[in-house]
């Protein structure tokens, strides 16, 4: 963890494995704690303050993304498993489904009333998913990211999912080196940006959603021979106009 004010980096984890996805979280009744969940298998919260973890949760497979926007966590997994967390028990999922995607999952995000989640893989999807039954009927998954122009079409993976804090709309990013805002209720494309010069591999909104930053970066996704030394890695600032982020009136 780095201090902002002294520059100053303090280990605050540790997992037996590569850690994949670290977020900080808030449980009932307690001050914000760190969770992360890696590649051995565990997911595991921490007091920034003690050197082992508060609890732990044993995965069934390895993570590969994960969310939390209290009291919801998300975790999702290889064999395309996701594991469903309230915060008032954090250390048992209430739900553990099948990705509703047929490949691999890359990005998981939560959405803003907490009712559900958006889920992202390589095989250009997006599913859109609802925890509560009733609402079943809103839960549906999209094509994007994708080069048809050819005979044969190219997919790309979705690395990142951003959810827009104050529409609840939200953001795809990719290796094809594009972003694009979507309004899921709508299940319309409000706005696209292409050809931004590299793979696309992490992104965020900031608190007021006026701004949106973006990872330049390689992704693996072509193996060792893609990581050419003309991908930087680099974090781009993108200044939001409302009317690309806000839904449409319909």
């Amino acid at each position: 963890m780095l201090d902002l004010a002294t520059g100053q980096a303090t280990q605050i984890a540790q997992h037996e494995g590569p850690i994949r996805c670290i977020r900080f979280v808030e449980a009932e009744n307690s001050s914000p704690i760190v969770a992360t969940a890696g590649w051995d298998k565990m997911l595991n919260y921490w007091d920034t303050r003690q050197q082992a973890p508060i609890a732990k949760v044993e995965l069934p497979e390895r993570a590969y993304a994960m969310d939390c926007n209290n009291p919801l966590l998300v975790v999702a997994t290889a064999e395309r498993k996701i594991l469903i967390f309230d915060m008032a028990s954090p250390t048992t999922p209430f739900q553990t489904i099948e990705s509703p995607l047929r490949r691999q999952t890359r990005t998981v995000s939560c959405f803003l009333k907490k009712d559900g989640y958006a889920i992202g893989s390589i095989e250009g999807r997006v599913g859109i998913q609802y925890i509560n039954p009733q609402q079943k009927d809103k839960i549906f998954s999209f094509k994007c990211h994708r080069d048809e122009t050819t005979m044969k079409s190219i997919l790309y993976s979705v690395n990142s999912i951003s959810i827009h804090p104050v529409y609840g709309t939200f953001s795809t990013a990719s290796n094809d080196c594009s972003f694009v805002f979507w309004d899921k209720d709508a299940k319309q494309r409000l706005k696209q940006y292409t050809e931004l010069g590299a793979p696309i591999t992490a992104t965020a909104f900031n608190g007021d959603g006026k701004l949106f930053a973006y990872a330049h970066g390689y992704d693996w996704s072509q193996g060792y021979k893609g990581n050419v030394s003309s991908i930087k890695n680099t974090i781009m600032l993108h200044s939001v106009i409302d009317e690309d982020i806000r839904p449409k009136i319909r």
